[in-house]
This record gives C-alpha cells, structure tokens and sequence, in this order.
C-alpha cells in the first residue's frame, strides 16, 4: 500500500478543453480520506508528474502517451475510447462519465504498480530513467540512432544555481539537493545583486520565489534575459497554488517555466536532471 505523503501527486492532463480540466481537477480534489492527494500541474510547469490522465477522443493525447517510457514507469490513465481503435493500447481507461470512486482506485491502483516497479528496479543494475529534457511534447517516437540526437543536443550551462528571495530557506532546501552532485547555490533577495551575479559569474539555473515580498518576478526574469550570454540561462518561477501565473507574460520575459510549491526532494532532482548537467 502506498503511504499518505505531505505533498499531492502531481497529475498532467492530456487533450482535455480548459472546461474538462477545471472538472477533472475538482474531481480529482474530492480524494478519499484514506487517498493521497492530487495537484494537476499547469501547462508551463516544468514538474515531471507522478501519472497521466489523457482524454480517450483525442488522438494528439494518444499520440504523446505512445511516445512516453513504458507505462509501468509513467503510468497513465486514459478517459473514454480512441476513436480510431477503441479500447487498443496499454493503459488502464474508464469510460464517460467518470465515476469519481472508480477514478480514485484506478489512480491509486496505476501509482502502486509503478511503485513496485521501481522498487525491483533499484534492486538490480537496471539503467535509471533519466528526466525529459525536451521543451516541447514529443508527437513521435525517436527512430534514430542515439547519436543523431546528440548531435542535435545542446548540452546545458554549466555554473551555480541561483535563488532569489528574501529568505535563505528555499536556498538551504535546494543545497540539501545538490551539494551531494557539487553543485554550487548562491542567494540573493535584490535585483540589482542578481543581475550583477548572472553578469559576472558563471549561472546555470535561476529560481525565483514569487511569494517573496519585494520581488516582481517578470521584471526580475526580463532583467537577467535581457543580458549577453544570458539566453540559455533558464529562469523557473516558483509559485504558490494561489499565485496568479501569466502564461504570456512570463514567456515575453523570457521564462523557462514554473515549479508549484512545495516541490518534493524527488521532483527538485529531476528538475535539476532537466536543466542542469548533472552526472548520471
């Protein structure tokens, strides 16, 4: 049985209208007393997610799925049929309209199996499945050679991660992270100071917490973006479930994405795997 954790499992909705997924989130926030909890994660975040829920009549939705690692790692759930083949594929589905009981149990059943997989994994020298660095949604398996992509790839920017708040608690969490890979963290709550570091120090990372009292985020982001060499630099914005996030202007600032708070241990590592040079 799995066991209740402090942070919600993260769910990406695939191919539902915004009405659907406002539907699919209240339903997905009705969890059983006993069930864990459930976050759905906004499209620009850059959180891997625990599980998928694809909507069965799309076949964009289909598609992404086919292209993910076995379903046993990324497991997925899939609403109603697919029109072109109803019934086919791999993952567990549920016919419309969606019982919420059924939902929670098939959810809770995807999330066990996944469980059990990785714990026999770590038990043998089985090959770690590394974080998608893709920017955008695959919408076809690869059918290259590996070396291909690598000569496609451009490897990440080395350097220290940087945090901009106005306390040093998220630094000291992301430090817990990282110090064991050597990498550096540095923290700064002004502008000017962040600036002045990404102008002058090697920075491979910048999370802002948009919580913190003082910082105007998009300015913030526009600011470092705005420098030579700063381009590659991704900025992730780390924001509370009642921040505002706006989708159009933080991509006019140059923002790579956001991170809901409070990120898990698990979710930082592949993040950082996503966005930094990390060793496997």
């Amino acid at each position: 049985m799995m066991h209740p954790s402090s942070y919600p499992l993260s769910v990406r909705l695939l191919g539902f209208t915004p009405g659907e997924c406002v539907r699919m989130s209240a339903l997905l926030a009705r969890a059983p007393g006993a069930g864990p909890p459930y976050s759905c994660l906004h499209d620009d975040s850059l959180q891997e997610p625990d599980l998928y829920i694809a909507n069965g009549d799309s076949p964009t939705a289909l598609t992404r799925l086919g292209c993910l690692p076995p379903a046993s790692l990324q497991p997925a759930l899939v609403i109603g049929d697919d029109p072109g083949n109803p019934g086919a594929g791999p993952w567990r589905t549920l016919t419309r309209p969606v019982d919420p009981l059924q939902l929670h149990e098939a959810l809770a059943d995807l999330l066990e199996t996944r469980v059990q997989v990785l714990v026999q994994q770590s038990c043998r020298t089985t090959r770690r499945v590394l974080a998608e660095r893709r920017r955008r949604p695959r919408l076809a398996p690869d059918c290259e050679t590996p070396a291909f992509y690598t000569r496609l790839r451009r490897g990440p920017v080395d350097g220290a991660v940087l945090i901009i708040d106005k306390e040093c608690g998220l630094r000291n969490q992301v430090a817990r992270v990282l110090d064991p890979r050597r990498v550096p963290v540095e923290w700064t709550d002004s502008l000017c100071a962040a600036v002045r570091l990404c102008d002058e120090t090697k920075v491979a990372l910048v999370l802002i917490n948009t919580a913190a009292v003082g910082i105007e985020p998009y300015r913030v982001c526009s600011s470092i973006k705005s420098q030579d060499g700063a381009q590659r630099t991704p900025v992730v914005f780390l924001v509370e479930h009642s921040f505002h996030y706006d989708s159009v202007r933080a991509r006019h600032a140059g923002a790579r994405g956001l991170l809901t708070t409070p990120v898990a241990g698990r979710h930082w590592m592949l993040t950082f795997q996503k966005l930094l040079d990390l060793p496997v």
